[in-house]
């Protein structure tokens, strides 16, 4: 039996490029001026991704009943490469669980990546390495 997906969130924005690019939500949540050129694409899917994945570390530590003691981090870094005429990304997740056994951080690291979808979307598609401190 297949269930219907439920939308929880669509987020819009309206971007424009140019010397006087910006990127604006339909709620005005996210305003900011984007002049080319500008490195803000990579910086704002470091800061989505990284925020998605401390919520689905956070989900994976309740899924396995770990209280955790504090909130986790990432810091998250996006380098845009160029190869010849070709342009990739790649990424690397360091991961802080404050309070928890670097063995159970890692085991909540490793599931997180199963359950935030930035993690999904580009699984395959990007060099992906994670860290934990």
């Amino acid at each position: 039996m297949t269930t219907t997906p439920k939308v929880l969130f669509t987020g819009r924005t309206r971007t424009t490029g140019g010397r006087d690019g910006a990127a604006r939500s339909s709620d005005g949540f996210v305003d900011l001026k984007l002049p080319q050129p500008h490195p803000a694409a990579e910086q704002l899917f470091a800061a989505a991704w990284s925020a998605c994945y401390i919520g689905a570390i956070e989900l994976a530590a309740a899924q396995r009943k770990i209280k955790l003691p504090a909130s986790p981090a990432v810091d998250a870094e996006i380098d845009l490469n160029r190869a010849g005429d070709e342009f990739f990304l790649q990424a690397r997740l360091s991961v802080n669980v404050p309070g928890v056994d670097r063995a159970v951080a890692e085991e909540l690291a490793e599931a997180a990546h199963g359950i935030c979808p930035y993690s999904k979307a580009i699984y395959g598609n990007i060099d992906v390495t994670t860290n934990v401190f």
